[in-house]
Parts: C-alpha cells; structure tokens; sequence
C-alpha cells in the first residue's frame, strides 16, 4: 500500500441487497489496509457477520432503528416487511440522523459512502469529512432514469419522454417498452419516506455529496460514467466488479448428487432474487416454458403473490410431468456453487446486479427475465443489446407478460450450439468472464479506486 490507510464509514441503505455489497466493497479495501466502520441495525448484524472477511479492520458500529408508526416493532431491514411498507423503513432511517451525526463526531472518519439518506452530505460538510452516493446499480441506469438532464425534466415527466434516453445520452440502444415506462413513471411521484420523493432521495444525494461511485469497470461502464461526470460535473469513481470471493463452503451434497447426474452444460437453472415474486400466471408460464425446452431444469423460486407455498401454485399435472428433470425448490440455495456446477448449461435472471455479476464469471448462457425495477430492466437492454451476452425474453410491449414460447425461445437460442445469435452471445459472454477473471485485472481497478479516493481528500 503506497498510501496512508484512511478510515472510511459505510452507511448503506436497510435492505440486504445494499448492505452485503457495501460490505464486498469494504472487503476489498480493509485487504488493502483501509480501516472500515460499518454502521447496520442491530439485530441484523448477525446476518452480515460471517462475510466480514477482516474483522480486525472492519468493525460493525450497530444503529438502533427508531420506531416508526405501521412497522412491526422488531422490523429493522426492507426484508422484515412487504414492499408496501419500505417507505415506512426509509422514514425510519432518516430519523437515525442525531445518531449517525454523534456516531461521526466520536469516530471521525475520513469519509462517508451512502445510498438513500440524501441528508447526509449536508451533515458530514458541516463536519469536514467526504460523502460519496455509492451505487450498486450500474451506472447506465442511473445515468437512464435519474441524471441531471432527466431530474431538469420534472417528476410530472410524460411516459413518453421516458421511453427514449435523456439528451447526450451514449447508448442508442437501451429503449423503454410502455409497460416498463408506466411503472417508472409512478415510482417518480412516489413518496419514499418521510414526505421525499423517491428519485428526489437520490438526486439530491447526488448533487451535495462530494462525488458518486459505482461498482463496475471502465472497459463495461465508461460512456455511461463520462456522460454522468459531465452531467454532475464532479468525480464519478469506480470501484471494480466487486466478483464475488470464492466460497468457502461446498454445494449441499442433495444438489451436487442431482445435478451430476446430467451431462455437462444441459440444465437450465432459474432464480428470481428474493424480493420479486411473480404473479401466478407469470409463475406458471415461467414453469411451463422451461418443461416446453425439454432440458432438465433446477428453478429456485419464492411462491407467487398470494400463495402459501410452491406446491399450491403449480399447473396441473407439472409435478408428474416432470417427474426426474424438473425441480422447483422455494427455500434458499447455494447460487454461486451452483451457478459453477458443470452440467449448468444456462441460468434465466431476474438481472439484479449481484446475480449478473455471479453469471458473467461461470460458464452458464444468460437468459434475461427482468424484475419490475428499472435497475433489472436497464441490466437486460445492456446486456442482451449493447454487450450482447444474453438473451432477453420477449414480453407482450403493452402489458409486459411472457409466455411460456417466449421462455423456451429464449432458452433454445442460447443452448443451440447451431444458433448463430446464441454463437455470437457465447463467444461475447466468454471475451468478458475472461476480462473480469484475467490476472490482476479485478485488484488493479481497486487500487485505481483508493488513489481516487485518495486524490478527493
């Protein structure tokens, strides 16, 4: 480490999709020396603890989580509590502003990376210390759905505004269907704790913090970061892939028993994030596509919307149809082990960043089903437009459904070693999982990070 260490706090937003990379992040810059505080509700520390690979240079500093009217008394993250009642977690968060302020002045660090608490820049100025927004979404998104240029057109922007790039925008080729633009447009008038509009949380994090970060590389991420730097006119960094650390656990002996016995690169495998249930219809087209490939198929998904259990939900007659080639598992696996299991052949995603992550450094062809967040959808334009390492799906353009031939299309194309789509997908998915793998590529974008990190103080 050529540099002075610095100290560095992390205040990421209550939900596990945003605590466990800030806490990969923190990884990767506690291995260079960097001493990390790591503020996290307190019962949810527990969760956390055991990927905290330097303890002795990452140190949890546990928040109380004040209560707030309409929440279950012990709910703390965004996974305690269904999606309705976020908003009501962002109140409560805002309301550790005294606690984080006290938390600040005691620890002293250098400076703050944060997500959601747009109040923060203003509190850590008056402190002297450095705020970076730090996304975990790519920067393509934010640079889509909430640069500059789009907060200028107001939150009562017309959909059909949204359904082409803000001016300047570098990626011709990332467009909005009607469906995807209607949800986005309501996500911008809504509320999102404490009377603040969703995307005003995130903008005026953006244009007080000191500069913006974002996990990613240059070689993927870097029209999208020149167009934000010009747009926010300050530093926009990136810290790296963030690939995640090799396991150090083995696959539950039941999966690797099952998925040996298939041969190599013919399973498909389906998983759909822990916080996108489909509705059953969607659950059920989904089901029925993957039978309709005739592969053998492992799909980890959450019952859908309204339903009990996965058992309940099925279509009839699918459990004897598919009797030893077909497994629908509703509890938590082992993705990363699995997604590196040889007879995996091609994982359908719901595109949420972590997920991709994990795909493009394993073997397995993508199909790309987005999740309702903008984040997923623009995941899926890049990916299967502009990098070109993917299949999406077709969905209806009005009303945003697939059918069960939309799903094995898809599928087909990537498993066809005779299709010249699913060539070109492989062969560009190859070139960039061994990008990402080549030697010293990931660390080399971390230490460009710290010397920007570095260069802000």
């Amino acid at each position: 480490m050529d540099a002075a260490p610095l100290h560095i706090a992390m205040y990421p937003w209550f939900a596990m999709g945003h605590l466990t990379p800030f806490l990969h992040l923190s990884n990767k810059l506690a291995k260079r020396g960097h001493r990390i505080s790591f503020f996290i509700p307190k019962r949810t520390q527990a969760k956390l603890q055991h990927l905290n690979l330097h303890p002795h240079l990452i140190t949890f500093v546990p928040i109380s989580v004040p209560h707030v009217d309409g929440l279950p008394h012990d709910a703390e993250t965004t996974s305690d509590v269904p999606s309705s009642l976020f908003p009501l977690i962002a109140t409560a968060m805002d309301r550790t502003e005294k606690d984080i302020e006290l938390l600040l002045i005691e620890l002293n660090p250098q400076i703050v990376f944060f997500d959601f608490q747009y109040w923060l820049p203003n509190l850590t100025r008056r402190l002297g210390i450095k705020c970076i927004q730090y996304w975990i979404v790519n920067p393509a998104t934010v640079a889509y759905l909430a640069s500059p240029a789009r907060m200028r057109q107001g939150r009562h922007l017309a959909e059909v505004d949204l359904m082409k790039p803000p001016s300047g925008f570098p990626d011709s080729s990332i467009k909005l269907y009607a469906h995807e633009v209607r949800l986005l447009a309501a996500l911008r008038k809504m509320e999102f704790g404490s009377g603040v509009l969703f995307y005003d949380r995130i903008s005026t994090g953006g244009s007080l913090s000191d500069a913006i970060g974002f996990k990613g590389c240059r070689e993927i991420e870097g029209p999208y970061v020149d167009y934000l730097e010009t747009q926010h006119g300050k530093p926009v960094l990136l810290s790296g892939p963030l690939l995640p650390e090799p396991p150090n656990s083995t696959l539950d002996e039941k999966w690797v028993a099952w998925l040996g016995g298939f041969k190599a690169g013919s399973v498909i495998y389906c998983a759909f994030g822990s916080e996108s249930p489909l509705q059953q219809n969607q659950f059920q087209e989904l089901l029925l596509g993957l039978e309709l490939t005739g592969f053998p198929f492992l799909a980890a998904l959450k019952p859908p919307v309204e339903f009990e259990s996965i058992e309940a939900a099925l279509p009839e007659g699918f459990r004897e149809r598919v009797q030893g080639r077909g497994i629908v598992y509703g509890g938590w696996v082992q993705q990363q082990l699995i997604l590196g299991q040889p007879s995996i052949g091609c994982f359908i995603t719901h595109c949420g960043a972590a997920s991709l992550t994990e795909a493009l450094v394993n073997e397995c062809q993508l199909v790309l089903l987005p999740g309702p967040l903008g984040d997923h959808i623009i995941n899926a334009r890049k990916m299967s437009r502009k990098m070109k390492v993917g299949v999406e799906v077709e969905k209806d353009e009005e009303d945003g459904l697939f059918t069960k031939k939309s799903v094995c299309k898809a599928v087909k194309i990537v498993m066809d070693d005779e299709n010249e789509l699913g060539r070109e997908v492989r062969a560009n998915h190859t070139k960039v999982r061994n990008l990402l793998l080549s030697n010293n590529f990931e660390s080399s974008c971390v230490d460009s990070f710290c010397h920007k990190l570095q260069d802000l103080l």
